[in-house]
């Protein structure tokens, strides 16, 4: 230690000596590189202390001895330093040394430790693994135990289900919710038969028995309710209702026995085919004998003969054992008719032992309105319960349905289309199609399809027949001659009234569901009964009488659609017009008697003016003159004469105020072009200023005048 610890003057110059041996230094060598020389010279040379000497002129020679001296005493200094510390020293180095022992103790006690913890990891890694095996071991016991467990439960027949099955009655809630039970079972058995389960063979014959047992039940029940049906007098509606109650009756014996079910439903089939078909027989043929007994009593339903061109004083005929009609307009008038497609559409059917009590008389649509609700109504009611109780749907419903209702339905158009084909009653055809449209319109709401087929039929039987009826009355116009009518005045014609009547009521009706093929004959219907009014027109003699005529017709026509329809129809803007044509036309023909010279001056005076030969009215200050002294003189007798005349000629007030009305305006107007044609220069010197001043006054005396009713 005490060597180690030597640090003697001489040891020192020892070691410095040998510390310092290191060779001279090559300043020639390459591997000197005099820029890096250059470089700490440069360093060297920016140190303060050398700054400092350089300043002050030291020698840096002396200098660098005097530094040397110093770090020699200061190194001297230190070795004492040390001397004086040694046995500190020592003490320290024997302290490190223990301490390194000590260190080198935990150095082992660590990596002990380290490979414990290497063994305590691993077998904690070994437990998590155990942990997680035994955990999915549990999961895959607990699973099995559950599906097990509901496998035991759905193979297991209790005693309360066998119980209920053998001695509820079915009508009981208990009964059917072990049937429900027991349907479940046996299509579980069934699929675990199919995988070769054993435990099936043990439960097997029991669940046989319980399904014979309850097929056996059910198939009784449902037959007796079936059967409940052929009762005299018996709402089948009721067992019907009851039998929807017990819907799963027949879902069991469809999933378990089918031909039982068949039976039932053929069963089903065959009651309900029989009772509609005499329901509805006994039903139609009753209405169609009461129809019968009261048109005897009433004749008011139209015939052959009732046709719109028809004279209406026509002679019954020798041959004929039915009496003309007293009021054949009513032919072709809706009236109160209407309310079947609204107020009575889905009215009660008509009974017919009350109504030949009351001796009801009842329209052709009313009586095809009764049998067709009767039958949509019905025929709802059984499409929805077949869909509901016998599970089907589609065209299976249909075909279900049709099975049976086909014989009612094949019954039913037969005899729509005898009534039909006898009918001449155009508007009870007509309102009879509408209905059928609307009985569409709820069926479609309700959504049974049930009688889509059989609407179609009876549409194409009764659109025919009503273009038929219509066609045979174009015809009865087309062929009526003026002529051999008789005498005839300027009033609307009956057989005028008779086409306003009937097409107000074609189109107030069309509307609501517009068909092209009725458009198309009420088209060619309007045609033939405007060229009638214009063959009547012709009769008169006189231009005015026949304006009066065409007037009165056309306002008559206008009157009655814009009543029954609405304003803006393409039918009344079309009668709008004609009226306002011959209105224009019967003014100036009013005007023309009183004021013909006045407006023929005006007309001619125009004409000359718009040919740029103003001059030729130099010629007419002597016409000009009369003109307006007659006019002073007249005016009130014409105004007088033309009230009468519109009195007499028009019997519709409204009609007659506004004729007079245009005529007074027309005069008004007349009166200022004339003014205007006094207004050119031509006319500068005429004398006649105050009568001009007369006639001024005579025109706002005209304003103001009111006709007289």
């Amino acid at each position: 230690m005490a060597e180690l610890l030597d640090v003697s003057p001489t040891n020192y110059e020892h070691d410095t000596d040998v510390n310092l041996q290191l060779g001279e230094l090559d300043f020639t060598s390459e591997d000197f590189l005099l820029d890096e020389v250059d470089v700490h010279i440069q360093e060297n040379l920016e140190d303060e202390i050398v700054k400092e000497a350089l300043k002050k002129g030291v020698d840096l020679r002396h200098y660098s001895k005097e530094i040397e001296q110093e770090l020699l005493k200061v190194e001297n200094e230190s070795v004492q330093d040390y001397i004086k510390e040694s046995q500190n020293i020592a003490s320290l180095h024997r302290q490190i040394a223990a301490c390194d022992t000590i260190l080198e103790r935990m150095e082992q006690m660590l990596n002990g430790f380290q490979g414990d913890l290497s063994s305590i990891s691993t077998e904690i890694q070994s437990l998590q693994d155990q942990s997680i095996a035994m955990n999915v071991k549990l999961k895959n016991r607990q699973s099995i135990r559950g599906e097990l467990s509901q496998y035991v439960d759905e193979m297991v027949i209790p005693e309360t289900m066998i119980k209920s099955i053998l001695e509820c009655p079915v009508t009981e809630d208990d009964f059917k919710e072990q049937l429900h039970e027991l349907n479940h079972k046996i299509n579980f058995v069934k699929e675990q038969s199919f995988r070769d389960a054993r435990a099936c063979l043990d439960v097997k014959d029991i669940l046989e028995k319980l399904k014979i047992k309850a097929i056996s039940k059910i198939r009784e029940f449902l037959l007796q309710k079936i059967y409940a049906f052929r009762k005299p007098m018996s709402n089948y509606q009721i067992p019907q209702n009851t039998l929807l109650k017990f819907r799963i009756f027949n879902e069991f014996l469809m999933a378990n026995e089918r031909h039982v079910a068949k039976e039932v439903r053929d069963e089903y089939i065959d009651t309900m085919s029989k009772i509609y078909y005499s329901y509805f027989k006994g039903y139609s043929s009753r209405l169609t004998k009461l129809q019968k007994e009261l048109s005897k009593l009433f004749e008011e339903a139209a015939a052959r003969d009732d046709l719109m061109g028809v004279e209406d004083t026509a002679k019954k005929s020798f041959f004929s054992s039915k009496p003309t009609l007293k009021n054949r307009s009513t032919v072709f008038t809706l009236g109160n008719r209407g309310e079947i497609l609204t107020a009575e559409l889905e009215a009660p059917v008509i009974v017919p032992h009350a109504a030949a009590k009351n001796e009801t008389r009842y329209s052709f649509e009313s009586i095809f309105r009764s049998l067709q609700f009767a039958l949509m109504d019905n025929c709802c009611r059984e499409y929805l319960f077949l869909s509901d109780f016998f599970m089907v749907s589609g065209s299976g419903a249909q075909n279900l349905f049709e099975s049976i209702m086909g014989k009612t339905l094949a019954t039913f158009i037969k005899l729509m289309e005898e009534n039909i084909q006898d009918s001449y009653d155009s508007i009870g055809i007509f309102l009879s199609a509408h209905v059928v449209y609307r009985y569409q319109s709820i069926m479609s709401k309700r959504n049974v399809p049930a009688l889509n087929r059989y609407w179609d039929t009876i549409l194409n039987l009764l659109w025919p027949r009503f273009e038929y009826i219509v066609s045979m009355n174009i015809q009865s116009v087309r062929e009526c001659e003026p002529s051999k009518l008789g005498h005839i005045d300027n009033r609307p014609h009956y057989i005028t009234r008779r086409f306003a009547e009937f097409s107000a009521a074609i189109v107030g009706i069309n509307a609501s569901f517009p068909n092209d093929r009725v458009n198309r004959v009420l088209g060619q219907l309007q045609a033939e009964v405007e060229n009638f009014i214009l063959k009547m027109a012709a009769e008169f003699p006189q231009r005015k009488e026949q304006l009066i005529f065409l007037i009165n017709n056309y306002d008559m026509m206008l009157g009655v659609l814009v009543e029954r329809t609405s304003d803006d129809s393409k039918e009344a803007e079309m009668y709008r017009d004609l009226l306002a044509a011959r209105t224009q036309e019967f003014v100036e023909e009013i005007l023309a008697p009183h004021f013909g010279g006045l407006i023929t001056f005006v007309k001619d005076s125009e004409v000359y003016l718009e040919r740029n030969q103003a001059d030729k009215l130099q010629a007419e200050e002597k016409r000009v003159l009369q003109i307006v002294r007659g006019f002073n003189n007249d005016w009130k007798r014409a105004l007088e004469n033309i009230n009468q005349d519109v009195m007499r000629a028009f019997t519709n007030f409204k009609n007659g105020t506004q004729i007079l009305q245009g005529a007074l305006t027309l005069l008004i107007q007349y009166y200022h072009r004339f003014q205007k044609i006094l207004s050119q220069p031509v006319f500068r010197n005429l004398q006649i200023k105050h009568e001009l001043i007369n006639i001024h006054h005579v025109m706002v005396e005209v304003k103001k005048y009111k006709p007289t009713f």
